[in-house]
């Protein structure tokens, strides 16, 4: 008796949400969001999140997953809500804050900001190499460049601090929207964190190697789980997701700044095996990476072929005792997946609104 009275207790509910999704649509109101799922749920979706389930075991650890068809609206997830260490795919909204502050007048591109030894953060060979010569001076431009393309730490605790700082960078943030996602900490601070460097900065570079060599190894694996489980400088792959789909469609930034952004991540130089991995050859990606302890990220937006669209997505490795190249195989396999669903998934309709929103290149 217990068993029918569920049934008909579950028969009941679908009914009345049926029945309140034909009234509100009727009516002209649109029906709860968790309502339209109910109600139009794709099958292949559903395929699709179990395949990146399956494959996301490759990694080790916990794997979230976001993908945004972004002419279509569809969306996939695993972990979609949880949050994931960063890494160096914050450097992406640091980028939007920067690139916001250009936008209003209070940088400029050319503006040339000196570099001082102190500046110099781990991670940062490029600009240690420099210098070798004193008074190195370099565009914001340069700086932004160097951040993206290379993941040059030094240049992105530079532009941090001509961002406004982390509080102005998940300001941004939290302007556009975005509630998932907050940036804390300087690069040099969340290495010294992640390598349970107790002191607090600033440290010139060589200080801060001192203190790293100081550090006891049972000590670093303590931090090293603290991090993970730390919520500063993380991101859900949802708001990630979001962040990138702002971006494409140019709501972040103005026109000339958005390209210019999507252009340098195109040009990324790191992470070849992650969401480049397994696409066929010459698959345009505009993406970021992120490495640390039993961290792998890669975020980006896919450009899918024949017209059929682009992508959106997020792909985050945390508390992964796997090997790097392992873990990046894990994304790449994601990726191949998402990027042939979409492709030979056409959306049977384009929903109101975003078959007209721009595509820029």
């Amino acid at each position: 008796m217990l068993t029918i009275t569920r049934s008909l207790g579950l028969f009941s509910w679908r009914v009345t949400l049926w029945a309140t999704i034909c009234v509100l649509a009727y009516a002209g109101i649109p029906a709860p969001a968790h309502a339209q799922t109910e109600a139009v749920a794709d099958p292949a979706l559903v395929r699709l999140e179990r395949e990146i389930a399956r494959l996301a075991e490759i990694a080790g650890g916990v794997v979230g997953v976001a993908a945004l068809h972004l002419e279509s609206g569809r969306r996939v997830s695993l972990n979609g809500g949880e949050r994931f260490p960063m890494a160096s795919t914050y450097k992406v909204p640091i980028a939007v804050q920067v690139l916001s502050k250009v936008d209003r007048g209070e940088l400029a591109l050319d503006q040339m900001i000196q570099i001082e030894p102190t500046d110099l953060s781990p991670g940062s060979g490029t600009l240690s190499d420099l210098f070798n010569k004193p008074g190195v001076a370099l565009s914001v431009r340069n700086l932004l460049e160097l951040m993206l393309l290379i993941s040059d730490n030094t240049a992105t605790d530079v532009l941090l601090r001509l961002a406004g700082g982390a509080e102005a960078v998940t300001a941004r943030m939290r302007e556009l929207g975005i509630e998932g996602l907050r940036v804390d900490r300087s690069t040099k601070q969340v290495i010294a964190d992640w390598m349970g460097i107790a002191a607090s900065g600033p440290w010139s570079l060589e200080r801060f190697r001192e203190l790293a060599r100081a550090v006891l190894p049972e000590d670093r694996q303590a931090a090293a789980k603290r991090f993970d489980a730390d919520p500063r400088d993380t991101a859900t792959p949802e708001a990630m997701v979001t962040l990138l789909e702002q971006i494409y469609r140019g709501q972040a930034l103005k026109r000339e700044t958005t390209e210019l952004l999507l252009d340098i991540m195109r040009r990324c130089r790191t992470g070849e095996a992650r969401l480049k991995g397994l696409l066929p050859p010459g698959t345009e990606v505009a993406h970021k990476t992120g490495t640390i302890g039993g961290t792998t990220n890669d975020v980006g937006i896919l450009t899918l072929p024949a017209d059929a669209g682009h992508v959106a997505i997020a792909v985050f490795v945390k508390s992964s005792e796997k090997d790097v190249p392992t873990r990046e195989r894990a994304i790449a396999e994601i990726a191949r997946a998402v990027h042939d669903f979409f492709l030979f998934h056409p959306a049977p309709a384009r929903r109101e609104g975003l078959a007209e929103s721009p595509r820029l290149r």
